[in-house]
């Protein structure tokens, strides 16, 4: 093998979440883990894409295959490897058998290489996982899974059908990655419980470096994009501040974040009636830093969260969180008086949260304060999620 002449490890990675030639906006967070270990090993991308074929030409061909229809895909070089764009129905439709078609289509690529990789990487056990399966398969790889709840458990959860199969690329991987625990519990439940090897992956910030906390703030922050108001459930939050109203009290809230014009309409519609709600505007990273530090806590009680980089964020600038229960954070800060685990669809509970870091700040900040410098925060940092997916890389490769 290579590692025996004192190459490095060769990791192909599959990802629908990278950004490439295609689709250049994509979120950086696979990007990054890729580029805090590049210098351990020699990692490359296969970044897929897919995209709807016209219907009655998909119909037309499944019909004359018995079944089979045939995977067309594009492919074009970009500077971290390969993007492809496939061709598959929307809703899950035929999607086990077209990501097998994949799957085939990157073996091929595969035995194209000067040199064959030690492991391939699928980011996402529902989706990339039923192909890298197939891939390695094929070609004799062992590889490994990242399991991104948000997908993940939305996919396996609606596709009993697909039990036995999603089950096989979970079980079947010589490592699995999960972003937090809740992910994983979620995926278990229904998959059955993972004998082997797991390394719990956070996802990781530039903002690792700990603030901090100041006793008392100066109101509660929410950060996101105005486009994503529904899933980060900014009518929760509005609801939670009506009650607060309704019981004579004007709990601060300000939402961080830029949007369009339909975008701050939209949201300034749903903040109408709800007093302390307010919208400050997007922030470069280190005036978002300082305001962060500034705040009494971090509110959002989203409703779909894979991971949730700001939450960590919050933390490490000095200031508590409520997260929603069954996504985000859930699972790592399990008792901690500085994360309160709140139900997503329940503003008396959004409510009552904000209520009690007030009335608690300062005892709340001061066990934070001395979280921050904990072994369990370190696990955040860049350094030890670098750490993490490496060792777990090494394992999974045979190293």
């Amino acid at each position: 093998m290579s590692e025996k002449l004192g190459a490095q490890r060769q990791i192909l990675h599959v990802s629908g979440d990278f950004p490439d030639s295609v689709a250049p906006s994509k979120t950086p967070v696979i990007q990054t883990l890729l580029k805090l270990t590049q210098g351990q090993f020699d990692h490359s991308v296969i970044s897929i894409n897919r995209r709807s074929p016209a219907m009655a030409r998909f119909a037309w061909d499944t019909l004359r295959t018995l079944g089979k229809p045939p995977l067309e895909v594009d492919s074009a070089p970009f500077d971290q490897g390969t993007a492809l764009v496939y061709k598959s129905p929307p809703k899950g439709i035929f999607h086990a058998a077209m990501l097998h078609r994949l799957g085939e289509y990157i073996a091929t690529h595969i035995a194209s290489l000067p040199r064959q990789p030690d492991l391939i990487v699928g980011h996402k056990l529902s989706i990339e996982g039923i192909a890298v399966r197939r891939a390695a398969a094929l070609c004799g790889i062992p590889y490994a899974i990242s399991i991104q709840g948000n997908t993940d458990a939305k996919i396996v959860a609606a596709r009993p059908d697909l039990r036995s199969e999603l089950g096989a690329v979970l079980h079947d991987a010589r490592m699995v990655f999960p972003f937090s625990p809740w992910a994983l519990q979620q995926i278990e439940a229904r998959l059955g419980a993972r004998s082997g090897p797991v390394t719990m992956l956070p996802c990781p910030t530039d903002i690792d470096a700990p603030i901090a906390p100041r006793a008392k703030g100066d109101g509660f922050i929410s950060v996101f994009h105005l486009r994503n108001y529904a899933t980060k459930n900014l009518v929760g939050m509005a609801k939670a501040a009506q009650l607060l109203n309704a019981k004579g009290q004007t709990v601060p809230l300000s939402v961080i974040g830029g949007g369009s014009a339909d975008d701050i309409a939209r949201c300034s519609k749903i903040a109408q009636g709800a007093k302390g709600l307010t919208f400050a505007g997007p922030m470069d990273r280190e005036t978002l830093r300082t305001r962060m530090s500034q705040a009494t806590g971090f509110v959002m009680p989203s409703r779909r969260e894979s991971f949730g980089l700001v939450f960590i964020e919050a933390l490490f600038c000095g200031i508590p969180i409520i997260y929603p229960a069954g996504a985000a954070v859930d699972g790592y800060f399990d008792g901690a008086p500085f994360a309160i685990r709140v139900d997503a669809t329940d503003p008396a509970a959004i409510a009552n949260a904000m209520l009690h870091i007030q009335k608690n700040e300062a005892g709340i900040k001061l066990a934070l304060e001395q979280w921050q410098h904990s072994a369990d925060a370190q696990r955040f940092t860049r350094v030890a999620i670098a750490q993490a997916f490496a060792s777990g890389l090494h394992a999974a490769s045979g190293a």
